[in-house]
């Protein structure tokens, strides 16, 4: 068997820390797997656990129940600590990049297994991944706090990324800015001034502190206020699936990648 592509992360996880990516992806590809054929989603590089990948799972399962899950781990260790968790529908295989699943998954997450590689590494790797998905098909890749409390991801299809997600527990953060440290391998280096990135979450804080009288009112209605108010001048996804009220209400925010390109 060929080595595997890659090379072992940390692989912390724990219960629920992927779930606001989880609660993306049923909300904005749920229609992709149920019309998909044979749906098939690779959570690759699971970690030390199986517990987010039998997470996801049982959350596609509840919008598509012909969905297969395949977790892909490059440690043949947490390959054997995950198989006896395996069930109808969920399977564990070791392997990396190269996505050894058969057939062409409909969509690969892949979250927290970029950031020991460098920009130019994490661009060729969204490109073999890109590549690996079936027609039509998506990957989501990001990265999320230790407890999930803040997560940035991109969407990215066979033309490369197309949307960047920003994610908040509310009370987690000081302002928007502070999610910086979660922003893929691809822009977290730019983040500084006369970068897109850099004044778009420049522009985030800024309308955050504008609408600060109405954290009287909670989180949720300042967050919501600050996302009207940086679409007025960014494309901020606006309607269903990627924006408005549903999505921004949960701490949500996403905008297409090519406004962040230069």
């Amino acid at each position: 068997m060929p080595k595997p592509i890659g090379e072992i992360t940390r692989g912390t996880t724990g219960h629920n820390r992927l779930r606001r990516a989880d609660r993306w992806v049923v909300a904005v590809h749920g229609r992709l797997l149920r019309s998909a054929e044979r749906p098939l989603v690779v959570d690759l590089g699971y970690g030390a656990s199986h517990t987010t990948t039998l997470e996801l799972f049982s959350r596609l399962r509840r919008v598509c129940p012909t969905v297969e899950v395949v977790g892909v781990e490059i440690d043949p260790a947490r390959v054997a600590a995950a198989r006896p968790y395996e069930q109808e529908g969920l399977s564990f295989v070791l392997g990396g990049f190269e996505l050894p699943v058969g057939r062409p998954p409909t969509l690969v997450r892949a979250f927290n297994v970029l950031r020991q590689y460098g920009e130019a590494e994490a661009w060729g790797y969204w490109t073999m991944l890109s590549r690996a998905v079936a027609p039509g098909g998506v990957v989501v890749e990001g990265t999320c706090s230790e407890v999930g409390h803040r997560a940035v991801w991109a969407g990215l299809d066979a033309t490369g990324p197309r949307t960047l997600t920003f994610s908040a527990r509310f009370g987690g953060f000081e302002r928007p800015s502070d999610l910086a440290e979660r922003l893929p391998k691809t822009l977290i280096h730019r983040n500084v001034p006369g970068e897109p990135i850099h004044a778009f979450l420049r522009d985030f804080d800024h309308a955050w502190a504008v609408n600060a009288p109405l954290g009287a009112y909670g989180f949720r209605q300042r967050w919501i206020a600050t996302a009207r108010t940086l679409a007025r001048t960014w494309p901020v996804a606006t309607r269903p699936p990627l924006g408005g009220g549903a999505r921004w209400r949960l701490g949500e925010l996403t905008l297409p990648w090519s406004a962040l390109e230069r």
